[in-house]
């Protein structure tokens, strides 16, 4: 049973992409702050165009 549990990689592969979504993440804030841009304007303006306005 130990050995079994020892060698899943099921929990590992979660781990995995868990990190690369909080790295695609943290890319993305910093992005935006090196741009200056604000993420409510941005959110904003794409509501904005959803809505035709």
């Amino acid at each position: 049973m130990l050995k079994r549990l020892w060698t899943d990689r099921r929990g590992a592969t979660a781990i995995e992409y868990g990190l690369i979504a909080a790295l695609i993440s943290l890319a993305a804030i910093i992005a935006f702050q090196m741009l200056g841009l604000s993420l409510v304007d941005t959110l904003n303006t794409l509501t904005n165009a959803m809505r035709g306005h």
